[in-house]
């Protein structure tokens, strides 16, 4: 797998950042402020994934006055995993990364994750919730412990080290991310494109960033069932899809 290099200043640089979108509106307009207050050239391109909340109305909005590059809309929910694959073909940046419509992960930590690529370390940068340096609100045991349990078996077949196989925080250089087929349609994006990378030999990198979990009764959509199919997706990728 031939190796790629980023060969580009920081302020040369150009992100583009994915949002997959699913009945998001009360935290939607908020994430929009934080990224327009990031001090980076970012390509921002929105996926409704079958909203129902009113989020498509104001996704078009953004589009009209620029605050969004480009606004994709699926007739109806395909999964974070679909929205994911529809946003990074559509992607025309330097680097591309996963932004969730909720306010668990901080854009500021961008310029964090670009650095490794900056310095022609690295192919793709992860944002690790658990290498703790920056702001963390303390999240349940149960879902910290099912994270742990779910990278400890990626890492297992995948022969890495990772801390957190399951951040949103991912970013890639362009041609790496659009030259993986994924097949994911939801949560299972996170084990397959960490399975994916793994057996490609690309260099990857890990950063800590900041994270303030939102409860299920605050929003969080995640449950048993999508753990579930991410020990599947692990071995699946990992072994038979290798």
């Amino acid at each position: 797998m031939q190796k790629v290099t980023l060969e580009k200043t920081i302020d040369e640089v150009k992100l583009s950042v994915v949002i997959p979108i699913y009945n998001e509106i009360d935290t939607l307009e908020q994430n929009m402020d934080r990224l327009k207050a990031v001090p980076l050239n970012l390509e921002i391109i929105c996926v409704d994934d079958g909203s129902t909340d009113g989020s498509r109305d104001l996704i078009k909005k953004y589009k009209e006055d620029g605050t969004i590059q480009k606004a994709l809309f699926h007739r109806h929910n395909m999964g974070k995993g679909a929205a994911l694959m529809h946003g990074f073909a559509a992607a025309t940046g330097d680097l591309v990364t996963v932004q969730d419509a909720d306010l668990e992960y901080d854009p500021n930590d961008y310029v964090k994750l670009i650095e490794p690529f900056i310095h022609g370390d690295a192919e793709v940068v992860y944002g690790s919730r658990y290498l703790k340096s920056n702001t963390y609100r303390v999240d349940g045991f149960y879902h910290t412990f099912g994270n742990r349990v779910l990278t400890a078996a990626s890492n297992l077949f995948s022969d890495l080290s990772l801390t957190d196989m399951e951040t949103c925080y991912k970013m890639f250089l362009r041609e790496v991310i659009q030259g993986i087929k994924l097949c994911e349609t939801r949560f299972g994006f996170e084990p397959e494109v960490t399975a994916k990378i793994a057996a490609q030999k690309r260099r990857i990198y890990e950063i800590p960033i900041s994270y303030h979990p939102r409860t299920f009764e605050e929003g969080k959509k995640i449950g048993w069932k999508d753990a579930a199919r991410a020990f599947y997706c692990i071995i699946r990728y990992n072994i038979f899809d290798r």
